[in-house]
């Protein structure tokens, strides 16, 4: 809980006695590399913090005369939230994947909960408000990325945005991230190495 509780005090300014309050409806989840959190078709429960690991996010992508693939869209690393934000807002099912890239630690915090939070304290809206803030503003970047940078800027600023993470996560998910092939991948590696 000490990331979580150090989260909400610095980075927030929340009191002590409310970040406690906060944090003590969360649940710490250990989560094993590879493993899937949430899958196509199921209803987001939960928004998480991630206080070790990695998490992917993508979609299974079919076309009948080609043979189906999955396209990795968003990355989240430590001392991040997330969550299928769209699914645990409306209460539909998710359209796509959530996978941990490796061993993960994450606090999460059941729907209801949030609801109870946002209904019965002074800081719940606050605190729903920052992380859908935070959601929203990774997706915002991502979509300005994709539409005005090239596919070498956006592995820059990949690589500036998960330095401690982009030499654990596989080639061919950040080549499905960029949009490129893994061997295009590896020669922007070496052009820029």
């Amino acid at each position: 809980m000490e990331n979580l509780l150090h989260f909400y005090i610095t980075k927030l300014g929340i009191s002590i006695e409310d970040a406690q309050r906060l944090t003590v409806k969360f649940e710490k989840i250990a989560i094993r590399k590879k493993e899937i959190i949430l899958n196509c078709g199921e209803t987001e429960n939960y928004l998480y913090f991630i206080a070790e690991g990695i998490i992917r996010f993508f979609i299974h992508k079919t076309h009948p005369t080609e043979p189906s693939k999955e396209v990795t869209f968003s990355f989240i690393a430590k001392n991040m939230f997330y969550s299928a934000y769209d699914s645990f807002i409306t209460r539909n099912p998710c359209e796509y994947n959530v996978q941990a890239l490796q061993n993960t630690v994450v606090y999460r915090i059941h729907h209801s909960d949030v609801q109870d939070l946002y209904e019965n304290t002074k800081f719940g809206n606050y605190i729903g408000r920052i992380s859908a803030e935070q959601l929203y503003l990774k997706k915002a970047q991502r979509e300005i990325s994709l539409v005005s940078h090239n596919a070498e800027e956006r592995y820059l600023n990949l690589l500036k945005s998960y330095p401690e993470y982009i030499l654990q996560i596989p080639l061919k998910y950040i080549a499905s991230y960029l949009g490129i092939t893994p061997q295009a991948l590896s020669r922007i590696r070496k052009q820029i190495s």
